[in-house]
């Protein structure tokens, strides 16, 4: 059974067929219905979603599925229920499950006991699902990934900064990081530095994320502080290659991670990369549904 919980269940073989099957998906929405029935698709949501909801909900209704939500604080996982018998339940009444939580160990549980494909829409750690979107979006702009120097500025410590360095790393692109000390991510193997001029010399591509992740919102005035200068400013992507595109995964907080100008810029690609949240992730449920009786990759 093959699940998506982080960037590195995916080869780097198997990750360029998710991009190239979510192109297809993305030119000819209606013509690949895996879940025509249609087959239930479980949709669990512990915390906060806007894009997620939405695009996971829309590309399985295009996958002729059927999108069944389940507001995880109502249903109590962890608390009301363990998570290995929510698993169990879900199991039996959907394909598949999305689920969107809090820290790692919960939805790898969740996979080993579910019967059925997991899929990570967000944890603590990873955000494999917006990686996916973040290079389908890149590959559009750019022609292809291998060899381009990707600069993430900011909260590196954090689920997209650990998702860029595998995903990065796996696609063969160059990931460089500008963080403060102690905001390095925790996953993969990439150059990090202090200065963020050096992070973005050169880059065909620009990244930033929240400074206040969900969950530290009591850090919000001391982490804006600290990362004051690794704003993706108008100034600060002068140093950035002149075709340089720059993504965010929302929401965005104009004036603090990011300025104005650039988020609404030329160079933003960001609605793009909103949109093919859903491409991506058709590509991925798609992907794992016709490899159910394949073993390895993505078993907790």
């Amino acid at each position: 059974m093959r699940h998506f919980l982080r960037d590195d269940d995916l080869t780097a073989d198997e990750q360029a067929a998710v991009l190239a099957l979510a192109a297809e998906l993305k030119a000819k929405p209606f013509e690949h219905q895996p879940f025509t029935g249609p087959r239930t698709i479980a949709m669990v949501f512990d915390k906060p979603t806007l894009r997620t909801q939405a695009s996971f909900s829309a590309g399985i209704a295009e996958l002729g599925g059927h999108p069944m939500l389940v507001e995880g604080n109502l249903a109590g996982i962890g608390k009301r229920e363990s998570v290995a018998d929510v698993a169990r339940v879900l199991g039996r009444q959907a394909t598949m499950i999305v689920w969107r939580t809090h820290g790692q160990d919960r939805i790898d549980e969740m996979a080993a006991h579910a019967g059925v494909p997991v899929v990570n829409a967000l944890t603590d750690e990873f955000h494999p699902c917006q990686l996916l979107a973040d290079l389908l979006t890149v590959q559009e702009h750019k022609g292809s990934l291998a060899g381009l120097k990707v600069a993430f500025l900011g909260d590196a410590a954090c689920n997209m900064g650990n998702s860029w360095a595998l995903a990065g790393a796996i696609a063969g692109m160059e990931v460089v990081f500008g963080c403060p000390d102690g905001y390095a991510p925790a996953f993969g193997s990439s150059e990090v530095t202090t200065d963020p001029v050096a992070a973005v010399s050169g880059a065909d591509v620009v990244v930033t994320d929240t400074w206040v992740s969900m969950g530290k919102e009591e850090e919000a005035e001391a982490r804006r502080a600290t990362f004051a200068p690794y704003a993706v400013t108008s100034e600060l992507l002068t140093h950035a290659k002149p075709d340089a595109i720059v993504l965010h995964c929302l929401p965005a907080y104009r004036g603090s991670e990011i300025e104005a100008a650039v988020i609404d810029g030329p160079q933003s690609v960001v609605w793009d990369e909103a949109e093919n949240r859903r491409h991506a992730q058709k590509a991925v449920l798609a992907w794992l549904d016709a490899r159910r009786d394949e073993s390895g990759g993505g078993s907790p």
